[in-house]
């Protein structure tokens, strides 16, 4: 076995990672490279085979006092039974949260995405997707209930608004929010029902045959159809045409009626993205800002004035979110992009 690269040298998590993950596979020669890292705790390395450079693995690392690596492992097998191309789970620890998994490549959605290609990659991402819907069914995966629901869009208050802008919501402002609140977690809870990824997004799909290799999917749900859709094409990071985006969730809506998914009729499902997609917003910049204040992860709220837009394209359209729209012109717009 390879001496450990001075990279690792003060990180005895990775040299336990790397020396695990060699021991499963029988290697007595590899590099041992960073990955990627998320928003959470996880992190990921690649190994790779020192004498044939075409043989290489991921490893997970997931600390147990802050990740369950079970979720993961549960969810990607129920992936791969509905045919949806996932990583394969080569071996696992448990007890020290490190699986070894196939590697997808490189390339991810985000990384390759351009206008002229997007539309032959999301037919890909929307027909894994129908196939990961079909396989819905109740009892299997958590539900995604009012108290999720709730906890989520709390989410913005809390970090978004409190701690990043320093807004402390009078009486008034909260009642406000909290019809708001109330008003989409009834329609999340109204919508057809399916196995819900929470994060179906570029960054998490991976270029790869067959297309594509699906990612992070280890919070998954039971809960609102349009959730996924609307993730694809209101992304956390790069942001689409309104047209492209209207266009995209009409392919998924006719794919999803000739798959016998339960969609509602087209206007009755794009209302349904919207406010959907306007509890992920919400809930998006409370994570963003937690990410930074708790984790000292300042990178994600750069993006945070994308959900502000995002927020502000779909409130004011409807009667019962115009509230929501008039509090971010109160509180918001103009902190948002000074903060």
């Amino acid at each position: 076995m390879n001496d450990l690269t001075d990279l690792y040298a003060s990180d005895p998590r990775a040299q336990h990672a790397r020396q695990w993950a060699q021991t499963a596979l029988g290697l007595q020669h590899a590099e041992f490279t960073a990955a990627s890292a998320d928003a959470s705790f996880r992190r990921y390395f690649r190994l790779r085979d020192s004498t044939d450079a075409a043989r290489s693995w991921i490893v997970m690392d997931a600390p147990p006092a802050h990740e369950d690596v079970r979720p993961f492992i549960a969810v990607a097998e129920l992936m791969q039974a509905a045919g949806v191309h996932v990583p394969q789970v080569v071996a696992r620890d448990l007890e020290n949260g490190f699986l070894l998994l196939s590697d997808l490549g490189a390339n991810t959605y985000l990384d390759i995405i351009s206008e002229h290609n997007a539309d032959a990659l999301f037919d890909d991402a929307i027909s894994a997707l129908i196939a990961w819907q079909r396989a819905s069914r109740p009892g299997v995966l958590p539900p995604y209930d009012a108290a999720l629901l709730r906890r989520e869009l709390n989410l913005f208050p809390d970090w978004y608004l409190k701690t990043h802008l320093g807004v402390q919501l009078d009486v008034a402002d909260r009642a406000v929010l909290d019809a708001v609140f109330a008003a989409l977690i009834a329609n999340a809870l109204q919508q057809p029902q399916a196995f819900v990824h929470r994060d179906y997004m570029p960054r998490n799909l991976m270029a790869a045959i067959p297309n594509p290799g699906v990612l992070d999917f280890q919070d998954a749900v039971y809960g609102p159809l349009a959730y996924d859709p609307i993730c694809l094409f209101k992304d956390a990071f790069l942001s689409w045409p309104a047209e492209r985006v209207d266009a995209w969730l009409q392919r998924y809506h006719r794919m999803a009626l000739a798959a016998s998914i339960p969609a509602p009729d087209w206007p009755e499902f794009r209302r349904d993205c919207d406010w959907i997609g306007l509890h992920r917003h919400l809930k998006v910049l409370g994570i963003f800002a937690r990410i930074n204040y708790r984790d000292g992860k300042p990178k994600y709220l750069a993006d945070t004035p994308r959900f502000v837009r995002y927020v502000m394209e779909i409130a004011p359209q409807y009667p019962q979110l115009q509230p929501l729209a008039a509090l971010f012109e109160k509180h918001v717009l103009l902190r948002a992009y000074s903060a």
